[in-house]
């Protein structure tokens, strides 16, 4: 990683970045994914830079439906992979969730690589290398899938995820969690509760309200009770609007 000085006013989004692009060297990260990770970075721009109160309600019941599943698995693709591993695994114990690794642009090698670099961080057991499945509706290897994973969950954590496989997902019955920082777009719209927030701050956030809510199963009912996607998604935009009206009236 190059020496980014921690003055810099985007120090964070700059490691971000550098992240990246080391997980593009590593052959985890493609470059679409570079191209994805600049599209989303101008929604976060619109959002503050920050995480805000409906990202916070929506990781709480993202939470829930994590520990009320009977069989949750998490899907990683290159991005999540190279941004936050270690993460990514301590979710995983802490929702007792299964992770695979799902891919868009699939090689062997990518699998095998992002299948490494997890273990490395922690994880026992990592599917998706010998897929043995395939999501329907989808055509192209962006299908193939794990049967004793995603094909066979009752809840799925996508992050970053592509709108075909979020619909298709959806489809299936599956309920489904989505880390997307653009509330409008066909994976936020057709998940079962939608975190609008950049995935480094929403996975942690994620750890956290798991840790408070497990083994609280009125706690875990009630967080799912207070969630509206439709009504938190709304409160987002109307946030974001409000945030471009401040920024075109700002006098430089």
């Amino acid at each position: 990683m190059t020496d980014i000085p921690k003055s810099h006013p985007r120090y964070s989004s700059l490691v971000l970045r550098e992240r990246l692009v080391d997980g593009f060297r590593e052959g985890i990260v493609v470059p679409q994914g570079l191209i994805a990770h600049g599209r989303a970075e101008m929604f976060d721009y619109v959002l503050g830079e920050r995480t805000v109160k409906e990202a916070r309600d929506a990781a709480k019941a993202a939470a829930a439906l994590l520990l009320e599943a009977k069989r949750p698995v998490i899907s990683v693709n290159g991005n999540v992979a190279a941004l936050c591993p270690k993460e990514i695994v301590r979710l995983s114990q802490e929702a007792g969730a299964r992770i695979e690794v799902n891919l868009f642009h699939r090689t062997d090698e990518r699998v095998s690589a992002i299948k490494d670099l997890l273990e490395d961080n922690g994880a026992d057991e990592v599917l998706g290398f010998l897929p043995d499945a395939r999501i329907p509706g989808l055509d192209h290897m962006r299908a193939l899938c794990a049967r004793e994973g995603i094909f066979s969950a009752d809840v799925v954590l996508i992050p970053l995820e592509d709108g075909d496989r979020a619909e298709a997902l959806a489809k299936m019955g599956k309920k489904t969690i989505a880390i997307d920082l653009n509330p409008l777009s066909r994976t936020s719209r057709s998940a079962t509760v939608t975190v609008v927030d950049e995935l480094t701050r929403a996975v942690p956030e994620l750890i956290r309200a798991c840790e408070d809510l497990s083994g609280d199963k009125t706690a875990i009912r009630k967080a799912l009770r207070a969630y509206d996607k439709d009504v938190n998604l709304a409160s987002v935009m109307k946030m974001m609007a409000s945030n471009l009206a401040k920024l075109r009236t700002k006098r430089y």
